[in-house]
């Protein structure tokens, strides 16, 4: 696994963090990306070279794509390669339905989705020049049930998983496995913006099966599983890691 690259976007902080610090000390050197909270990403950065790890830190909105050409042009020059990408920026306005706004729809969907696509373009061709590669993007619940306020979301994260597909599909024979990790409620700041929080963490608590909720170590350790080799023949797929949540009505 030596010099191996991984980029995981959104990782200053919460499920993204936790993947970025798994990576690193599974021996991969890791691309930090950020987009508001640089101190943060910062502190990032130290944990990973405190594993012996290298560490680029580099802000970019994915939901540009002129950013997103930026970002990798940064790892070209310090890395010269990319083995793993891990979609995990995302963003969203959380209003009822009949308060959404074109701004809102734009917000979310050019973050969670068109970010995903061209940055995965992007990573693609990094990957085919080093003979393969995994991409794993993150999605959430909400992509196939209905949760309170969640529109824009929901509807950008089932994007997500359609573009999985057909990307697994077209990259394939480029030997780049692309899948998703879907996860049920997990208490990051992320979660904090939700005006409905309380009633969310109080559901995930009382109605998993498996009795807690799900932690940002539950979502790193399936990303690990999908990019390993154990995993080479799960492709264009969406594991759901909420202990058993979404198999209750």
């Amino acid at each position: 696994m030596t010099n191996k690259v991984a980029l995981v976007t959104g990782s200053s902080r919460g499920i993204g963090k936790e993947i970025a610090l798994r990576l690193a000390k599974e021996g991969y050197d890791i691309v930090i990306n950020y987009a508001r909270s640089k101190t943060a990403a910062l502190e990032v950065a130290n944990e990973v070279e405190s594993y012996g790890r290298k560490a680029l830190v580099v802000k970019a909105n994915v939901g540009k794509v002129d950013k997103i050409k930026e970002l990798f042009t940064k790892i070209d020059e310090e890395f010269g390669r990319l083995d793993v990408f891990v979609s995990n920026a995302a963003s969203g306005v959380l209003r009822p339905v009949m308060e959404l706004e074109e701004s809102h729809w734009d917000w979310t969907m050019d973050i969670n989705s068109k970010g995903y696509l061209f940055a995965a373009q992007e990573a693609a061709k990094r990957m085919d020049k080093n003979g393969g590669g995994q991409i794993v993007t993150i999605s959430s619940l909400g992509s196939i049930r209905y949760l309170e306020n969640y529109t824009t979301v929901g509807v950008s994260k089932a994007a997500v998983e359609a573009l999985t597909r057909y990307l697994a599909i077209e990259l394939a024979p480029k030997n780049i496995r692309v899948n998703a990790v879907s996860g049920g409620a997990v208490d990051t700041d992320a979660l904090k913006h939700f005006p409905n929080r309380e009633d969310l963490l109080s559901d995930a608590k009382s109605q998993t099966p498996t009795g807690r909720i799900v932690e940002p170590k539950d979502m790193a350790d399936a990303v690990l599983f999908l990019i390993s080799e154990q995993a080479s023949m799960i492709c264009g797929q969406t594991i759901i890691v909420d202990g058993g949540r979404s198999l209750l009505m």
